[in-house]
């Protein structure tokens, strides 16, 4: 989720064009129509009573107008002759399915021009379009091959980015929207910015991945898919983070014009993965997120994006009328806080992994396990992919920008060509020599050559595309950072290939917590324990906290990576291993606690102790303790599936050991023969950069973890059988992106 660019702007006539844009609507002109699950009404009057009745004359639904003469009723039921009464009574419309998309000849009928679009979608919403072509190309020049880059950030803005970079452009696109308004034009490939219902010059409400939002996205495709000059009437989608995203839920629709799809950095869970990792709010980040899409939503010219605030100044009377909705907006951080559990009715929608497995097209996937913004939960889920034959699948170390990374930015070309294109992969000489001022402009990190694609000497497509299917479906690409360009410059080192993920050679390795510290493959016989304070403020909440914008992306970040407080959590070390180990995929911290408090929140941290003394973090877990209820169905030994569900929750029981599971993200790392294996647990907080937790705990509570006999708590690993590092040398510290590096210090109890 890149961060967008902020330009204010004032101006004395947009504050004059608020009446216009927002003033009351008479009710003798109030409208009402129907969207997914919506109802929405236009032009009735300020504070008016309105009812909504379906087709037996029941009443199904009540509100009031906004200030606008607007309402949204949500949860509606699909169906025909429902109407609204206020000072007046609508004609009748009806409420839309999932299950219909609209004929073809309703998209034969839209026609796109070079730049700004306004195009009605099947709910009469209006969506904001711009039409970017390769540079001194027009529409005639045409068939182009054609991507869509989809999402809320400031998208369809529909100036140049590249003549706007370093000036104050309210029309300029978001960096954050590069891939689309930059990047593939620039690799001769036509592209549709698309700018998502509620935000910018676009009309409706925003309603963070909502359905009308989801099939927003059918209904741009099949758009696109219907013009002239689109090759093939095929379209692919592209794009970083949000436009990444969305891809998920737009390709799980199934328009029959997507040719393939290229998300990368992406999220697959809104309330496992970003919003309530293991059940406990991220305050940080994620709340930041939804507050920034807040602010994007609001009405301009007083709110919403700069693009918006021009356009209204500048009188363009689609944008102007397309605010109107803009009050029914779902504020997402109350529906945050009133979801402490995982609502299936509020989150299943809303979660790309519930759209992943209905993806048909092919699809190339990129992303990186310590990822800042979304983190990396996104890995779990993609064993959803597995039914479709033509999925490729890149994982690496990293940050959220570096899916554009030397390493995979040839593959995603050669993809995109191949799949969407249908021509062979060229990269030209202009674009080879300017991704080292990419990525200064990017990450300010240096990074590895882009290289030339492999397929450029061919002539035949089919052979071309035959050779690239050859491709392992699963990339490791491993050391992202400890390249010969410099300590955490962009581009991994070597790397490893899969068939599938989760990856078959897997094998779960296990290692118990043991007295002293002592983290062995042998379960102790001795019963013992350990215990700490679960004190969140014993340690920097982030290990960025304070540090400029994109720091974390940076060749070496200021990281603040602090040791575990005294007595504030335990520590876990095995002995130096004897040959290298691979870890790829999901672990399982499987602890028997017993806590002086009902509930508590356990922060699991796997890090590798090297021989130099230092200590090189890798991934994190958290669960709160009464969300340990797991899914019998989808848990395994190395992937416990907590429920999050309200119904399932449990308080720790008073003076008892219970056995709670906690899941450790998917990561893939190579731990060299000579490092150790080191596990800790304590209060959430602390190891991540800018994620924040609200937790439970508040300094005083004790919580004790049995080691040994009966009750052996241990850490279950995703090891792969056989495989080693491939003698490449252990990374320099702070080499590794993503990756924190300390001096290791022993924790309280030795470990």
């Amino acid at each position: 989720m890149l961060k967008v660019r902020s330009v204010v702007l004032g101006s004395v006539a947009a504050l004059a064009l608020v009446a216009v844009a927002a003033g009351p609507a008479s009710a003798a002109g109030m409208t009402a129509s129907g969207s997914i699950g919506q109802a929405y009404v236009l032009g009735a009057g300020k504070g008016q009573s309105l009812t909504l009745i379906n087709a037996r004359g029941r009443t199904v639904g009540k509100g009031k107008a906004d200030r606008f003469g607007s309402f949204i009723f949500q949860n509606v039921a699909a169906g025909s002759g429902y109407k609204v009464r206020g000072a007046s009574t609508t004609r009748p419309f009806k409420v839309l399915s999932t299950k219909s998309n609209p004929p073809a000849a309703f998209f034969r009928g839209i026609k796109l021009k070079q730049g700004l679009n306004y195009v009605k979608v099947r709910d009469g919403v209006e969506i904001a379009m711009t039409v970017r072509l390769p540079a001194g190309k027009k529409l005639s020049d045409g068939p182009f091959p054609t991507i869509i880059e989809y999402s809320g950030y400031q998208t369809a803005a529909p100036n140049d980015l590249l003549s706007s970079l370093g000036k104050n452009d309210p029309l300029a696109p978001a960096s954050s929207t590069a891939v689309g308004a930059l990047i593939a034009p620039l690799l001769d490939f036509a592209v549709v910015s698309v700018q998502m219902r509620g935000s910018g010059c676009s009309g409706g409400a925003f309603d963070l991945f909502g359905l009308p939002t989801t099939f927003d996205g059918y209904d741009a495709v099949e758009t696109v898919g219907s013009q002239s000059w689109v090759k093939g009437g095929k379209v692919g989608m592209g794009g970083i983070s949000f436009s990444g995203i969305t891809q998920l839920f737009t390709a799980g629709t199934r328009p029959p014009h997507l040719a393939a799809i290229a998300p990368m950095s992406v999220t697959d869970d809104t309330y496992t993965a970003t919003g309530y990792p293991g059940g406990i709010n991220n305050s940080g980040f994620a709340l930041s997120w939804v507050k920034e899409r807040m602010s994007d939503a609001a009405p301009a010219p007083e709110g919403g994006q700069p693009w918006a605030k021009a356009l209204v100044a500048a009188g363009d009377k689609n944008c102007i009328a397309n605010q109107k909705l803009r009050l029914q907006t779902r504020d997402a951080v109350k529906v945050i806080d009133a979801n402490p559990f995982r609502t299936p009715g509020e989150f299943d929608q809303r979660s790309p992994a519930a759209w992943m497995g209905k993806i048909k097209v092919p699809t190339f996937l990129i992303g990186q396990f310590q990822d800042e913004q979304t983190g990396g939960h996104f890995a779990q889920s993609l064993g959803l992919l597995a039914k479709n034959p033509n999925v490729w699948i890149t994982l690496q170390n990293g940050v959220h920008a570096d899916s554009l990374g030397p390493s995979t930015f040839t593959r995603w070309v050669e993809f995109l060509n191949l799949f969407v294109a249908d021509r062979i992969p060229k990269i030209s000489p202009t674009v080879l020599a300017l991704s080292d001022q990419l990525y200064t402009l990017l990450a300010d990190a240096p990074a590895a050559p882009v290289l030339q694609s492999r397929f450029a000497s061919m002539t035949n497509v089919a052979a071309a595309k035959a050779r690239f299917k050859k491709d392992p479906r699963v990339r490791l690409l491993m050391d992202n950072g400890a390249g010969p360009q410099g300590l955490g410059s962009i581009g991994a080192t070597w790397e490893l290939g899969y068939s599938a993920w989760p990856i078959r050679e897997v094998k779960p390795a296990t290692y118990y917590l043991g007295a002293g510290g002592a983290l062995t493959p042998t379960k102790p016989s001795a019963s013992s324990s350990a215990s700490y304070t679960a004190d969140p403020a014993a340690r920097p909440q982030q290990t960025l906290y304070g540090a400029g914008a994109g720091d974390d992306w940076k060749a070496q970040p200021r990281y603040d990576w602090a040791p575990l407080a005294a007595d504030k959590g335990v520590g876990f070390t095995t002995a130096a291993l004897g040959k290298d180990m691979i870890l790829a995929g999901s672990s399982s911290l499987d602890l028997y606690l017993k806590s002086s408090a009902k509930d508590t929140d356990l922060q699991v941290t796997i890090s590798e102790v090297r021989p130099d003394g230092q200590e090189t973090y890798i991934q994190n877990g958290w669960l709160r303790a009464s969300h340990r209820k797991l899914d019998a169905k989808r848990s395994t030994a190395v992937d416990p599936f907590p429920t999050h569900l309200k119904k399932d929750a449990a308080l720790l029981p008073r003076g008892a050991f219970t056995l709670v599971r906690v899941p450790i993200f998917p990561v893939a790392h190579a731990f060299r023969a000579g490092s150790k294996i080191r596990v800790t647990v304590q209060a959430a907080g602390g190891d991540r950069p800018i994620w924040k937790f609200k937790t439970v705990d508040a300094g005083s509570t004790l919580n004790t973890i049995a080691l040994g006999g009966a009750k052996a708590s241990k850490l279950v690993l995703s090891a792969v059988a056989g495989s080693t590092a491939k003698g490449t040398p252990l990374p320099a510290p702070t080499a590794l992106r993503g990756e924190p590096t300390r001096r290791y210090l022993a924790a309280s109890n030795g470990g």
